[in-house]
């Protein structure tokens, strides 16, 4: 009977610590990239294109998570390059790099012995996707620009990571 009062004493006190705890200080407060920052992204990318001349681009934004959060297909933008934009987006999510960093110095830095990154379906590993990360490095996910030219994609989802820098800081 003692024992059975003091497991209870026990499952009480365990209950009362825990309730006093807020839920938001047990959890690890992390950044995230709202809807409202991608769309700002898309909204630079898409200006950028337009005031250079360059052919309509597709724009993937994706969370630290690898999953889409926007998708935007300027006109007349091939449709072919939809998935080429998303594969360039979720592949500098999946490993945080440019996608040309990946190509020109893990893929391609030695012909006479590749690494075979190249070969890994899903990652790309040329010029347009660039990870988004915070001030201090955190990981907030990936735009992938598809349309131009490899060099003028880079151009372009770096035109929408710089249409959130002001947010980037704050984090």
């Amino acid at each position: 009977m003692m024992s059975l009062i003091r497991n209870f004493c026990f499952i009480a006190l365990l209950i009362a610590v825990c309730e006093s705890v807020p839920a938001e200080d047990s959890l690890e407060k992390r950044p995230v990239l709202s809807l409202d920052a991608a769309n700002r992204m898309a909204d630079a990318c898409e200006a950028k294109a337009r005031m250079e001349g360059w052919n309509p681009v597709n724009i993937a934004i994706f969370d630290a998570g690898g999953d889409l959060k926007l998708f935007r297909r300027q006109d007349n933008a091939y449709l072919g390059s939809i998935d080429i934009a998303q594969l360039k987006g979720r592949s500098s999510v999946l490993l945080p790099f440019p996608t040309r960093f990946l190509g020109e110095n893990i893929a391609y830095k030695n012909q006479g012995r590749p690494h075979g990154i190249q070969l890994v379906p899903g990652i790309v590993v040329f010029p347009g996707g660039l990870p988004v990360k915070t001030g201090n490095g955190h990981l907030l996910g990936g735009i992938g620009v598809s349309g131009a030219t490899s060099d003028q994609d880079e151009q372009c989802a770096q035109a929408g990571i710089d249409g959130i820098r002001d947010l980037l800081r704050s984090n």
